[in-house]
């Protein structure tokens, strides 16, 4: 685990943040400098944007959204997405299970010119609580999903979760 993100996780557990309270979350931890897009609002988008999991490899294994291209978050390198996505205004939509590494990922992706940038709101766990569908490492629909840990399970409302 990243230590920043480790860091982070801890500093919420102790911090006695409302576990109901996705909003004071993604406020205390994220830099919201990237604007959120909601999962009404991706699940209505007339032309797919591309989708990058920030998430790291087992948790996209077990769970992710259709056509997603893992990106990672501990190896994230901004030269990998610069030779799959060289239009810097194409639109990318971020996720990870609530938005948090998502916003870290994002905000290189804006330093690095990308200019149609968008971290998903409450990320793939907000995506299943809508009843969405979410694939699994040979692409077919999983009600499984990767909550990366016990404690962050409880922002899961939906699903089987699953979890090291």
């Amino acid at each position: 685990m990243n230590k920043v993100f480790f860091y982070i996780f801890i500093s919420f557990v102790a911090s006695g943040v409302s576990q109901n309270n996705l909003k004071s979350l993604l406020k205390e931890y994220n830099k919201e400098s990237v604007p959120y897009i909601y999962v009404k609002q991706l699940k209505k988008q007339t032309t797919q944007p591309i989708l990058l999991d920030t998430r790291e490899w087992p948790e996209y294994k077990v769970s992710h959204l259709k056509d997603a291209i893992h990106v990672g978050y501990d190896e994230f390198k901004i030269s990998n997405i610069q030779k799959k996505i060289p239009n810097k205004n194409t639109k990318i939509v971020v996720y990870c299970s609530l938005g948090i590494r998502s916003d870290s990922i994002a905000s290189s992706l804006k330093k690095a010119g990308y200019t149609n940038v968008e971290n998903l709101y409450g990320g793939i766990f907000e995506w299943k609580n809508n009843n969405l569908p979410i694939y699994n490492s040979v692409e077919k629909v999983t009600d499984s999903i990767h909550t990366y840990s016990k404690e962050w399970a409880k922002w899961a409302k939906k699903g089987i979760k699953v979890y090291e």
